[in-house]
């Protein structure tokens, strides 16, 4: 699991999970370039359209979800909202 985390290309994955994994990474780094070719590479892994909805899905909603908590802070030390501040009875971030 780890080599997953730090470099995916060095860790123990199946061909299919391999497959998975590009087409993950390359729908976060940019999704305007995801064609047809990306989703017949997961299909030659064995992924069904259904299987490739869900992967798409879960995926993009994992960068949604990290965009937003980073967008406001959460999870950083030091970056408390507005809520968090109030609570601490410290001043709130200026907007």
């Amino acid at each position: 699991m780890r080599a997953l985390a730090t470099d995916y290309t060095q860790a123990a994955l199946t061909a299919a999970e391999r497959v998975m994994v590009e087409y993950v990474v390359q729908l976060t780094k940019d999704a305007t370039r995801i064609g047809p070719e990306h989703h017949e590479r997961l299909r030659a892994a064995g992924f069904d359209d259904q299987a490739i909805l869900q992967i798409t899905l879960i995926a993009a909603w994992f960068n949604y979800i990290n965009r937003v908590a980073d967008a406001l802070g959460v999870g950083r030390e030091g970056a408390a909202t507005g809520a968090e501040a109030q609570a601490a009875g410290e001043a709130a971030p200026a907007r």
